[in-house]
């Protein structure tokens, strides 16, 4: 595309350098300020390949729009590029605002580069305790399970952008051999997606990521986060009515096990105590119920103290060992 005149650099310190962000600014008062994370698999393109979009964006929305010049593999594999993105999200929450002139952020990209933003909000919330900092997401057509989907794995041979060895060859360059690519840290749809904002997911028919929009716009709303979806013939009623009922689901079914607990035992009728009824004031009941919740509560935060282990211990303590395999 062609390159805009009114695209500026601005320089950061990155993780692995000097991290170049191309600028570029509304023509009217800035409103706020959207983090744009570009396309390429990973291991090709850059932030001066998608001007005319940002621009448009810059003017229609008001906001500065800012592209992550992030480094590419395969000569930075995984995760170079996201700390690239991590470190620019960090500044734009950050000093940014102020040096900028806005408050109101959001984040996004097309293809891989839908993948680092959702990647950099999990870091936000998770490394640094900022779930909000960014207001919305715009993610278009996304690589969201490296892994790769059933639209990616049956897309084949035929090309109208990408194909199904194209996809295979960028995840290959970006994750190295030997890391599970179904890791949350690496492939977002399998991460816990609480606590992030809002996003609006797109994508089309003839994509062989159809699946990973489609699956990830799901869990999305899911988490309550707020999503809506764009695309197959243009915001389509049935998915994002699904969308709505995903988000009913993930936000009340939970509270239904417990409202019916709750009016069950309300119905009972209360009877006088008798010789076998178990008093709730006395020491021993308190003394349980102490008891229990360390237990409990023991062997969920401290594994080390389940059952297994102590008497393993204990047997290796007294000289008892255990055949391997027997």
């Amino acid at each position: 595309m062609p390159r805009s005149p009114r695209a500026e650099i601005l320089t950061i310190d990155g993780p692995g350098g000097p991290l170049a962000l191309r600028v570029i600014r509304p023509q009217g008062k800035a409103r706020g300020a959207y983090l744009h994370i570009h396309r390429g698999g990973w291991v090709w393109g850059a932030a001066d390949e998608q001007d005319p979009w940002l621009e448009r964006i810059a003017d229609t929305c008001g906001f500065v729009c800012l592209s992550v010049e992030y480094r590419l593999a395969p000569e930075h594999p995984y995760p170079a590029a996201l700390e690239d993105c991590e470190a620019a999200a960090l500044w734009l929450a950050g000093p940014g605002k102020a040096e900028l002139g806005v408050h109101a952020l959001t984040i996004g990209g097309e293809s891989v580069g839908a993948h680092l933003a959702v990647m950099t909000l999990l870091r936000l919330r998770d490394r640094h305790g900022l779930p909000r900092a960014f207001r919305g997401a715009n993610l278009n057509a996304g690589f969201f399970d490296l892994g790769l989907t059933p639209s990616v794995r049956l897309w084949g041979n035929e090309r109208l952008v990408i194909n199904t060895t194209d996809l295979k060859r960028f995840a290959d360059g970006y994750v190295r051999e030997g890391i599970d690519r179904r890791r949350p840290d690496v492939s977002p749809l399998y991460a816990d997606l609480k606590g992030l904002p809002p996003a609006l997911f797109t994508v089309g028919t003839a994509d062989p990521l159809l699946d990973d929009t489609l699956y990830m716009s799901a869990r999305w709303a899911a988490a309550n986060n707020g999503s809506a979806f764009a695309g197959l013939s243009g915001n389509t009623p049935f998915y994002n009515s699904l969308l709505a009922v995903g988000m009913l689901v993930g936000r009340f079914f939970v509270i239904i096990p417990a409202l019916a607990i709750a009016g069950s035992l309300a119905a009972k009728k209360t009877l006088p105590a008798s010789a076998g009824t178990f008093p709730t004031h006395g020491g021993l009941f308190v003394g349980l119920l102490v008891g229990v919740i360390l237990i409990v509560g023991g062997l969920t935060f401290l594994p080390s103290l389940a059952l297994g282990p102590i008497v393993e211990h204990l047997a290796g303590a007294a000289g008892q060992t255990f055949p391997a395999g027997g």
